[in-house]
């Protein structure tokens, strides 16, 4: 459950961030995609440099709110990334 917690969050988080700074934004589905990504990223990453309280601390309010925030900036994240990556393709 938690997984999808921070995978929805990551989704949410990369369109969130394609459409508030829309030099980064690559469309919908891209900006779904690397959402999802970065969000379980998020999740993980969180959990083995020792914050797993914030990234996997279960189902009580805490732990959500941790996975939706890890979920949502790693979705960003992601989504900067690969715009990077595709702008300097295009050139």
């Amino acid at each position: 459950m938690e997984l999808l917690i921070s995978l929805i969050a990551g989704a949410v988080g990369g369109n969130v961030s394609g459409k508030a700074v829309s030099s980064i934004n690559q469309g919908t589905l891209i900006n779904s995609i690397a959402g999802i990504v970065g969000g379980g990223l998020g999740g993980q990453i969180l959990s083995m440099v020792g914050a797993g309280g914030l990234a996997g601390g279960g189902m009580d309010l805490m732990g959500i709110i941790g996975q939706l925030a890890s979920g949502g900036v790693g979705g960003g994240v992601v989504l900067a990334i690969v715009s990077v990556i595709r702008n300097a393709m295009a050139k």
